[in-house]
């Protein structure tokens, strides 16, 4: 027994220092997926904080609206667009969606009216028809911020008031989901694309058949290759948390050594579908077809990209069982919400079940030519 596991270690080796020699490979096994984490890092990642690009046209000579553009200015909710002259340009702009709408200042705003004590106005705020949300909401956050002038210019007594109460609570960003993901489709690529690249090569340059007549068993191949795509795996990985951590704040609440068990284990479960793939297609033309055919259905169904709970309830159901979706569901809440490994047992026991399904199928199938 102690000579099977010593022969495991020794192929676990070679293919380790294979995959380092081979720059294709480390090409699509680490820098690829970084290109995915960059593109969609850049688009699920921006700041959460509500701001309106908007124009200010002053019309009063008041020095309460020159204040109050001020105070506008100054305000990160509202991106003031400075450059504009004329409510004309203003419109070109929103027309081509570059602003959200325009704040005009009449004439005599912020003057105090004879027989009053105290500056008024109307203040306009112009928007498209096309954004209408929009523009209701900023025109809802503009009267609110005035409502707080008036309580400090006029001390009426407020009859009803608003508190609010912030729950502690966790809320997943789109990132949140996006990294889940996109660890994901780095197990996928690493435990199929990986053997069903790799195996018909092998065979067509008679490697595997010269391995058949030692006494390597197909267990002892399989174990090596696991082993040594769980190594390699989780540099790339590791590589992936680093960046998502300093580069888009990825705040993660969950255990490290549970995330490392847990990504190991997908790994293994993926990987045995690789091994079914390239084990029994004789070339690329073979292996090819059905790896897409058996990926790309994963990879669009089990939250890869976006959120499973878009799909209709039907389709969900079904992408429950699909082996990747406890894989990125399981990481999720691992990484986000910070669940232990036995908080995650569902998704363990889907992936320990299909570990042994895809596992029995590999072994039937793999050819050694």
């Amino acid at each position: 027994m102690h000579k099977q596991i010593m022969t495991v270690l020794v192929f676990t080796k070679l293919q380790t220092r294979r995959f380092f020699r081979d720059r294709l490979a480390q090409f699509f096994a680490i820098l690829f997926p970084l290109i995915f984490l960059f593109v969609f890092g850049g688009l699920n990642s921006g700041s959460n904080n509500l701001s309106f690009k908007v124009a200010i046209f002053n019309d009063s000579n008041s020095v309460f609206s020159k204040q109050f553009v001020k105070q506008i200015e100054a305000n990160s909710v509202f991106k003031v667009n400075k450059t504009l002259t004329s409510q004309s340009a203003a419109q070109d702009k929103m027309d081509k969606n570059q602003l959200d709408g325009m704040i005009i200042l009449p004439k005599n705003f912020g003057e105090v009216a004879p027989g009053q004590t105290t500056p008024s106005g109307q203040i306009q705020v112009l928007y498209d028809h096309t954004s209408s949300n929009t523009g209701q909401t900023l025109t809802t956050i503009l009267d609110s911020y005035v409502k707080q002038i008036n309580s400090k210019l006029a001390s009426a007594p407020q009859p009803f008031s608003v508190a609010g109460k912030e729950l502690n609570s966790k809320s997943l960003t789109a990132f949140d989901y996006t990294f889940a993901g996109l660890l994901g489709f780095t197990i996928v690529g690493l435990g199929i694309f990986g053997p069903v690249n790799v195996f018909p090569e092998l065979k067509k340059q008679g490697i595997l058949r010269r391995l058949h007549t030692t006494p390597l068993r197909v267990w002892q191949y399989f174990m090596a290759t696991m082993f040594s795509q769980a190594a390699t795996g989780s540099i790339s990985i590791g590589i992936q948390f680093i960046v998502a951590i300093t580069i888009f704040h990825l705040k993660v609440d969950g255990n490290y050594l549970a995330i490392i068990a847990f990504t190991v284990l997908s790994i293994f479960m993926i990987l045995g579908i690789g091994l079914a793939i390239g084990g029994w297609a004789k070339n690329e033309r073979q292996a090819a077809p059905l790896s897409n055919i058996i990926v790309f259905p994963m990879l669009f169904l089990s939250g890869t990209f976006f959120p499973r709970f878009l799909m209709p309830h039907w389709l969900q159901t079904i992408s429950d069982y699909l082996p990747l979706t406890p894989v990125i569901d399981g990481l999720r809440l691992l990484i986000t919400e910070g669940k232990s490994l036995a908080q995650v047992g569902p998704e363990i026991g889907l992936i320990l079940i299909w570990f042994v399904v895809i596992y029995a199928i590999a072994f039937r199938v793999f050819k050694w030519e």
